[in-house]
């Protein structure tokens, strides 16, 4: 039944690692949307559903999601990692090979070319544009990404071209994100702006736990956005105001910078705090009202549950150890 399971488990991966070619193929001049429909529709067009009131009187109601059209440089960076799998995991029936490689890399030269330009970020922003660091960070994970898929595959020279291009990317970040003045990591390039995703950088394997400079900005994001147990994206004005409530996954990229850090009971009794908000069905939602627990946003949410799931496989003892 397990070995069933695990096949089960890699025919969803290798399904949609082919959803995701099959956008990589579809995109024009490698241009990559920051969504799509579920069966790779690029034409997702908002809509308000006229006589809906929405959950408790709070309107309006959309259908569809404006932020296709929107901006956002990270997703060259979410592609060629989701993709990269492909090369290393020999559990997979098809190996990705050169023509899969071949077929990534005008993502990663449009990831070169706007690495530092301006866009509407991870969250969205409809009426705000600036140069967001996770967004620069994805960008340098695609050519980095790239680096090490050639290198599996053995093409030495497009490996070296593609970390030539990763070290510049990098350079480019940490002249013009890093804060001396405060000893942390901003959220925008030339700002003074906190933002939960620079936890990210972790997990990106962009600065290592143990850098100076990921520990001061991590103090810094948990003092400025953690509200009790949880923890905001940001603390600053969006479309709709001040945010009033904190976003799950947030919290589980808290918890996973905590454990890396070496606060391991900080992270446990985190965790098993937000275990506690699921409903009765085990699941969460978007976001969280950090005064009463009440669950808020869409739901359920992939992101939160993602979060949950990468923590409580972080969180758990190996078998070997059980006796």
């Amino acid at each position: 039944m397990q070995a069933l399971n695990r096949l089960g488990a890699l025919d969803v991966l290798e399904s949609y690692l082919e959803y995701l070619r099959n956008i990589v193929d579809n995109a024009k001049g490698g241009h990559i949307q920051p969504l799509y429909g579920v069966g790779g529709e690029s034409l997702l067009e908002e809509w308000i559903a006229p006589g809906l009131n929405g959950y408790r009187g709070i309107g309006p109601v959309r259908v569809g999601n404006q932020a296709y059209e929107q901006v956002q440089h990270d997703a060259y960076g979410q592609i060629i990692l989701s993709n990269t799998q492909s090369f290393f995991d020999k559990r997979l029936l098809r190996i990705g090979g050169v023509a899969d490689f071949e077929a990534l890399e005008p993502i990663g030269e449009l990831a070169w070319q706007v690495h530092d330009k301006p866009d509407a970020g991870l969250w969205e922003l409809r009426t705000k544009s600036h140069v967001h660091t996770y967004s620069a960070a994805m960008c340098w994970a695609a050519c980095d990404r790239l680096a090490n898929a050639a290198t599996a595959l053995g093409l030495n020279e497009r490996a070296a071209f593609w970390q030539d291009r990763a070290n510049r990317v990098r350079a480019v970040i940490e002249s013009n994100a890093w804060r001396e003045d405060t000893q942390r990591v901003s959220a925008t390039f030339g700002g003074d702006d906190l933002d939960a995703s620079l936890i990210q950088l972790l997990d990106l394997r962009f600065l290592p736990p143990d850098d100076p400079r990921f520990q001061g900005t991590l103090a810094a994001v948990e003092e400025g956005l953690r509200r009790g147990s949880h923890m905001l994206r940001y603390a600053t004005e969006d479309d709709f105001g001040l945010p009033e409530t904190a976003f799950n996954v947030c919290t589980f990229w808290l918890i996973e910078a905590l454990y890396a850090t070496g606060r391991l009971v900080d992270a446990r009794e985190l965790f098993e705090e937000m275990l506690s908000r699921r409903t009765a069905a085990g699941l969460l939602s978007e976001d969280i009202d950090p005064q009463s627990g009440e669950l808020w946003g869409n739901y359920p949410q992939t992101y939160s549950l993602v979060g949950m799931i990468n923590c409580a496989v972080l969180l758990s003892r190996p078998w070997s150890s059980i006796r």
